[in-house]
């Protein structure tokens, strides 16, 4: 499956500002950039790997605003393995750089659930365990825009029982931590997103892998353009600015070629 993504950011600055924008999908084994292109209308960016070596981080400094245009055609060449037959890897034997997948992060405070968890899911592990949280958020959450605001971690959508997929993801990704399952969050272009935008998923670390999973229910893992991975939304915001901005014309377009 090849995307066609076509993306706008239109910010105006009350005054100099240092920007960082992740919007680039990432060039990775299971994705291929077949074309792309970021138009800048000010300064151009100065450009670092993301975290884990997936994507890249724009930064920008602008005066007045922050204006970009991004077009990309991403083929997806993704196996899709079933996560209920997969078995949890020992925390002893994670890599290095997985380990960090398994702790607290400020929208995913894990440690606050694990009671919870072996009360709920009792006996459950690994892919198993997965697949059984991925339909509790689904039956349990509604999908309610502007329900949840950046502030919003998974111990409030856990009370609330609603938000978008910043806290869908956020919920699958506390409770996989919790049952001893790394997990991290990622930011994507999907196809069959509603409202189209942005969107975040997860990832579960199961026999020396990393596999998607959406539990919006909106997107397969096939059906995917990654852009960059962290812990919760702190890592990958598409936006990160340290000034006042004020949006002034934000799309977000994926489709199928």
């Amino acid at each position: 499956m090849t995307l066609k993504i076509d993306v706008t950011l239109d910010y105006a600055l009350d005054a100099p500002t240092d920007c960082l924008v992740q919007i680039n999908a990432a060039a990775l084994h299971d994705q291929g950039i077949r074309e792309e292109q970021l138009t800048t209308h000010g300064a151009q960016a100065r450009i670092n790997p993301a975290e884990d070596e997936i994507g890249l981080r724009l930064w920008f400094h602008e005066a007045e605003a922050l204006t970009l245009d991004y077009t990309a055609e991403v083929a997806i060449d993704r196996e899709v393995a079933d996560v209920a037959s997969l078995r949890s890897d020992s925390p002893a034997d994670l890599p290095r750089d997985v380990v960090k997948y398994l702790l607290p992060s400020r929208y995913c405070p894990s440690d606050k659930f694990m009671s919870y968890l072996s009360t709920a899911f009792p006996g459950l592990g690994g892919g198993a365990l997965v697949v059984e949280i991925e339909e509790f958020v689904r039956r349990n959450f509604a999908y309610v825009p502007g329900a949840s605001g950046p502030e919003t971690s998974a111990l409030e959508t856990f009370v609330t029982r609603q938000g978008v997929c910043r806290d869908f993801a956020h919920m699958l990704v506390t409770l996989a931590r919790a049952g001893t399952i790394p997990a991290r969050v990622v930011s994507c272009y999907g196809l069959n997103v509603t409202p189209q935008d942005f969107h975040l998923v997860a990832e579960v670390f199961l026999e020396g892998r990393w596999h998607m999973v959406d539990p919006t229910g909106m997107c397969r893992p096939d059906q995917i353009a990654r852009i960059c991975v962290g812990r919760d939304a702190t890592d990958v915001a598409f936006l990160t600015s340290y000034g006042p901005t004020t949006l002034m014309r934000q799309s977000v377009m994926v489709s199928e070629l």
